[in-house]
């Protein structure tokens, strides 16, 4: 059974950071395909960043150059350093992970998502 644990949100000042984990069990991190996503306050939920199981990187284009996504192959989580936020990245933030081969954007494309955490960023 794959259970995923997020943690780390809160709330912040526009400009700082945060550091969101996911924590995996039933699967192996490494050599899976592994996504966050996040839905604002009457928002749809958008992808925001995945990893793939042969370190295939990509984000969207609205966190490029402030968010990094990372494994911990170690202790089999998944991370997700946010720099310079903004209040538009207030959001539920979701881990997610595919069974299929090769990371997709479509979120329907995944069969296994964590609780979520929140993340709030004031101006």
């Amino acid at each position: 059974q794959v259970q995923l644990v997020e943690s780390g949100g809160g709330s912040v000042q526009a400009g700082g950071s945060l550091r969101l984990s996911c924590a995996a069990s039933g699967l192996t991190v490494s050599r899976a395909c592994m996504a966050w996503f996040r839905q604002g306050s009457e928002k749809e939920r958008e992808w925001v960043a995945f990893m793939d199981f042969d370190g295939t990187t990509i984000y969207a284009d609205s966190v490029k150059g402030r968010f990094t996504i990372s494994k911990d192959n170690a202790e089999n989580t998944l991370s997700l350093q946010m720099n310079s936020l903004k209040p538009e990245d207030t959001a539920m933030y979701y881990c997610a992970s595919r069974a299929g081969l090769g990371c997709r954007v479509n979120q329907n494309r995944y069969n296994y998502w964590g609780q979520g955490t929140q993340v709030t960023v004031s101006s």
